[in-house]
């Protein structure tokens, strides 16, 4: 560890092995090092099944469920958008040589009660169950606008400003009503609350027309999922690192970021040794004095033997119930995933239901997605607080990652990374960069 470096690294949840291939890749000597034993931090995926059961303090799992090794359960799961930031690093990257993706079978929006699949076309709007038959009109109009809308080029804007209208002004130009809007923003834009509304439209357009670019590679839904799971994630861009030469420790203590002149970092130390560095890169268990409690998350993983009603029998989908659905200021999100990903054993189901806590019993606060799972075998709930950093990290130049949110996609932890890398080297991550013959470098 006596070395010098450009950047330390430390924890392996999947936004720092991101952010440590794309220094690795941007140039950067890097020293990545976990206390853990393991990858992946709390975004990890757990197996054998029994060590899940344990985790929980729950009795160990009958012969029904199979064999524990078939099993490997996300803690904190999460779909990538066919066509968002996550899978365009991986293929940029070469990352994806590591990993098998699946498409994700379904796509639906919670109203009134029940599910209707999310429409993301003019002929899925006009056949839509959400919306009469006007709104259906007015709702295929906003579509086509979106679809037909070029950043660079105003005369598609049809004498819009996105730059400067906000998104209640869009929505009102079309006639929208309260309820469109509703999933929309949520389920298509993918918001988790409403103050996205009083935000330039552009922000909205480009996200609604990243779900349907998403959708339009893979037909089902806008999104994927690795085969055995989020754990492969971050070893993948853990390969990356090392081919471009980043050093990887695990099960390493972290006793100190040692800090020098001005507050600014000048290593790591670990018992008696220290690493230096000009940067550290790190998630907010490393450094509980320089963040703030933000709010908490609830999270229920429900094992079961059957899909989830009235989603056509899929083995995988995602549901968002919008806020407003179920009178509430955060979306509640349910994913499924299964057997055909090999993250369950044969004929088994794992769903995962979070929101943002809002209250003292979040129990409760999931009841709504609960309650669209049908009969559930084994549920394990947890709680956890989410943390932001106290500051932009330029003084002392410890970057800090959030906690991972409650929703069910990769899109806000790819907005964070993304943010982290710029705010760290000062620079937009250039895709570009990467070499794209890593196979070469391999041999």
């Amino acid at each position: 560890m006596d070395e010098e470096y450009d950047a330390i690294v430390l924890g392996t949840g999947l936004k720092e092995c991101i952010l440590s291939g794309m220094l690795s890749v941007s140039g950067k000597k890097v020293l990545h090092v976990d206390r853990n034993k393991y990858y992946g931090g709390e975004s990890a995926s757990i197996c054998p099944l029994e060590e899940l059961f344990s985790k929980f303090g729950a009795p160990a799992p009958d012969e029904s469920y199979g064999r524990g090794r078939d099993w490997n359960v996300d803690l904190i799961p999460k779909f990538l958008m066919a066509n968002g930031q996550l899978v365009k690093l991986l293929i940029h990257t070469g990352v994806t040589r590591y990993l098998e993706f699946k498409s994700v079978e379904g796509s639906y929006v919670y109203k009134g009660g029940k599910i209707s699949k999310v429409p993301v076309d003019q002929k899925e709007a006009l056949a839509s169950d959400l919306m009469g038959m006007f709104e259906k009109r007015r709702f295929r109009n906003f579509l086509i606008y979106v679809q037909d809308f070029q950043q660079e080029d105003p005369k598609t804007w049809k004498d819009f400003d996105p730059n400067t209208a906000d998104m209640q002004a869009l929505y009102d130009k079309f006639g929208l009503d309260k309820n469109t809007q509703d999933f929309t923003g949520h389920a298509l834009a993918l918001f988790r609350d409403d103050d996205y509304l009083k935000r330039p439209a552009l922000e909205t357009i480009n996200r609604i027309k990243l779900y349907s670019d998403s959708l339009a590679r893979y037909g089902k839904s806008p999104y994927l999922y690795p085969m055995y799971g989020l754990g492969e994630l971050p070893q993948g861009f853990a390969r990356l690192s090392a081919i471009y030469g980043g050093t990887y420790m695990l099960d390493k203590p972290i006793d100190e970021i040692v800090l020098g002149e001005g507050g600014r970092v000048v290593g790591v130390r670990s018992g008696t040794e220290v690493a230096k560095c000009k940067q550290v890169y790190c998630d907010p268990t490393y450094v509980p004095d320089r963040v703030r409690k933000k709010g908490r998350v609830v999270r229920c993983i429900c094992l079961m033997d059957h899909p989830i009603a009235n989603t056509k029998d899929a083995l995988s989908t995602q549901i968002i119930i919008p806020q407003k659905q179920v009178g509430r200021n955060s979306d509640i999100y349910v994913s499924l995933v299964s057997y055909t990903h090999q993250v369950a054993a044969k004929g088994w189901f794992v769903a995962m239901v979070s929101t943002t806590v809002e209250t003292d019993n979040p129990e409760i606060e999931i009841k709504p997605g609960l309650d669209l799972l049908g009969s559930i075998r084994q549920k394990f709930i947890s709680v956890s607080d989410y943390y932001e950093p106290t500051d932009d990290g330029l003084q002392s130049q410890i970057f800090i990652s959030q906690s991972y949110d409650a929703t069910t996609h990769f899109e806000t932890t790819c907005l964070d990374v993304l943010d982290i890398f710029k705010r760290g080297t000062g620079e937009e991550f250039d895709f570009s960069k990467i070499k794209h013959e890593l196979g070469d470098e391999e041999q």
